[in-house]
């Protein structure tokens, strides 16, 4: 998939099927909306393509106001979903920064800078609830009106539902607030995951660990940085880490602002996905994990994050994660064989 910022670069398709949105989460709503666009896009010998918008437009908003609670919580980052719209088959991927400019633009200025001069639309895919320009005043009869008179099909999708629940990127935040992961997953079509590269950090669970029973090299964590001040999930959970070996590896992670550490720190005052393998590859070594892209699965929600009064508390609580980790995927594991026994049967 090729990724442009704005649409004004060479590369971009003289000619699109084209859908429209934020995609946060890449839920399974988003995935039913982009391989209809796929069809479509085959159909008319056309490529697909989405444009999405960095920041999200009620950022923006939320910063324009200083209401910072009007910013929606944010599912995954720009690295994620645009990872998820590749795995979908988009062919291109239009990255629309949310300014003040776009912002103002009236809904027929949008129709005619952006759909129509900007990616030459031939065909657009909104949802039900499309809403666009300067006041959210267009809208689905706008657009359609639009493309009558310019030249462009337009569709709308009806909204998509599991189990009678309507699948919406609202669902998805309310459930990894709540640490629901399992209703999480259903919403998503696969665990809730975030990626990245692993960065450096303080190195302080290395110390950490070194007076606790069976952790001679202490509580070394995985680093991810989170680009986003206000994330959906937070906590400390299960996980499973993908990309450090041949297998997932199970661990314990921190998703938040680590409130038991200081603002001083190398990463602090942002938010971290901090990820301590509970089987740590020995080819790695002490340094072998820094660059490396990891994809952390968040599979089960042990507690909220918690502040901790001294390094001592903060060391027992660490183990104490540890220990209900291993008790969370020794329970999995004896489900899953008890499941696989009875299907045999």
């Amino acid at each position: 998939m090729q990724v442009f910022r704005g649409f004004r670069h060479p590369g971009v398709a003289p000619a699109c099927a084209l859908t429209i949105g934020n995609f946060d989460g890449v839920h399974r709503g988003h995935q039913a909306m982009l391989a209809l666009l796929q069809t479509e896009a085959r159909q008319r010998g056309l490529p697909s393509c989405v444009l999405t918008f960095e920041p999200h437009p009620r950022d923006y908003f939320a910063a324009l106001t200083k209401k910072p609670d009007l910013a929606p919580a944010r599912i995954g980052t720009l690295r994620d979903k645009l990872s998820e719209l590749a795995a979908c088959g988009v062919a291109q991927t239009i990255v629309l920064p949310f300014d003040g400019r776009l912002a103002s633009q009236s809904p027929e200025e949008f129709i005619q800078n952006v759909l129509v001069d900007g990616l030459r639309a031939r065909y657009v895919l909104v949802g039900d609830d499309f809403r666009f320009g300067a006041r959210r005043a267009g809208d689905y009869a706008m657009l359609d009106a639009a493309g009558d008179a310019r030249g462009f099909d337009v569709a709308r999708m009806n909204s998509y539902e599991v189990h009678g629940l309507r699948v919406s990127s609202s669902a998805v935040r309310e459930a990894l607030a709540e640490g629901r992961m399992a209703d999480a997953h259903t919403l998503l079509g696969r665990p809730y995951t975030i990626s990245g590269h692993v960065v450096h950090g303080r190195k302080l669970g290395r110390a950490l660990g070194a007076s606790a029973p069976g952790q001679d090299d202490g509580f070394r964590t995985l680093n991810l940085r989170f680009k986003h001040w206000k994330p959906a999930a937070s906590g400390i959970f299960a996980v499973l880490v993908h990309g450090l070996s041949d297998r997932p590896l199970p661990g314990v992670a921190n998703l938040g602002v680590r409130p038991s550490l200081d603002a001083n720190d190398v990463n602090g005052g942002r938010v971290l996905l901090e990820t301590h393998c509970l089987e740590w590859p020995s080819h790695l070594g002490t340094e072998g994990a820094y660059g490396k892209i990891v994809r952390v699965e968040l599979l089960h929600k042990l507690h909220d994050e918690l502040r901790y009064t001294s390094l001592e508390a903060l060391t027992a609580g660490i183990a104490k994660d540890g220990r209900d980790a291993r008790a969370f995927f020794a329970s999995t594991h004896a489900e899953t064989h008890r499941q696989t026994t009875r299907d045999r049967i």
